[in-house]
């Protein structure tokens, strides 16, 4: 029986470690090393694009590839675009973007498609938008139909008169959120949406000074963390919590803890982790081995309820 020389081995192990790694370099190497850009158009202040962050960092790694995230510090649209000219002149192996404002955006983005590099769109703007820029293919929600979803289930509460609390005014696809949402209920929107900024103040003064000049309203609709928090601080002062339906678009953990107090009745899941983790796996592959999947990818609407938040609860903020 031969007596192992520890020494021997560990030395063995190491050179086979250096000329495989010489020999076929790293998995990342292999695989090409791809770049891509993620450019949304939320402020710094807006945490719900975490999840995305947390996708698009997942699947990086996943992939070999690096993928950065830039954004307008404050949400300007102008801003964005610039950062979309200043990416694809970069010429990165991909942009993904959302498509906040199509008029603003349709220069920029058309201009990097021309010049041959991918294009992908996320989140903001539908499918025909995204089919007349010439992106590949749209990930994200319908946003209208998102909304009439809400409505439907107000409607079926009982609800007739609501208030939408919309903090991103100056995208348009917000606005089809609320419209969607009256629509269902078969009324006017009206002054029933307000534009409440961005500021956690502001927006709890509104909808105060909203629900007391409209003090029959029986609904409200946010359209995701920034305005839901303020709105369901806005509510406890004015001793309204629970008594009016609440519904709010995409998770947080205050959200779900409201859900499950009974104060909200619903959040809207647009599964944002799809809409970071889906364009990087689809470019890469493109990249690599030129598949593409056919069509555009409905990511939501999906609804959170007391029913279902025990299997999400814990996700919040991370991957739903």
């Amino acid at each position: 029986m031969f007596k192992t020389n520890k020494r021997i081995v560990s030395t063995a192990l190491a050179v086979f470690v250096l000329f495989a790694s010489t020999m076929f370099g790293s998995s990342a190497a292999m695989a090409g090393g791809e770049k891509f850009v993620l450019i949304s158009h939320a402020p710094d202040s807006d945490s719900w694009w975490n999840t995305i962050k947390n996708a698009i960092g997942i699947a990086g790694e996943q992939m070999g590839v690096t993928v950065d995230y830039r954004n307008p510090t404050t949400g300007d649209l102008a801003d964005m675009a610039r950062i979309v000219q200043q990416a694809a002149a970069s010429n990165p192996d991909g942009i993904i973007v959302t498509i906040a404002d199509y008029d603003v955006l349709k220069g920029p983005i058309t201009d990097a498609i021309a010049k041959g590099i991918p294009v992908v769109t996320i989140n903001s703007g539908t499918r025909e938008q995204s089919e007349m820029l010439g992106a590949l293919t749209h990930i994200g929600q319908p946003e209208y139909d998102a909304g009439f979803g809400a409505g439907k289930r107000a409607k079926a509460a009982g609800a007739t008169k609501f208030l939408c609390v919309n903090h991103f005014f100056t995208n348009p696809v917000s606005v089809d959120r609320c419209q969607g949402y009256a629509d269902a209920l078969g009324v006017s929107l009206g002054n029933q949406m307000i534009d409440s900024g961005q500021d956690p103040t502001e927006i709890k003064n509104k909808v105060m000074a909203h629900l007391r000049s409209n003090p029959d309203t029986d609904a409200v609709l946010t359209l995701g963390p920034t305005s839901a928090h303020p709105t369901l601080s806005a509510l406890d002062d004015m001793g309204r919590s629970g008594d009016i339906y609440f519904g709010t678009f995409d998770l947080s953990g205050e959200i779900a803890a409201a859900i499950k107090s009974g104060v909200i009745s619903f959040a809207i899941d647009q599964q944002p982790y799809l809409q970071g983790y889906l364009p990087v796996v689809f470019l890469t592959n493109l990249s690599r081995y030129g598949v593409w999947p056919s069509g555009a990818i409905n990511s939501g609407p999906g609804f959170v309820t007391k029913s279902n938040i025990s299997l999400v609860e814990k996700y919040a903020g991370v991957y739903r």
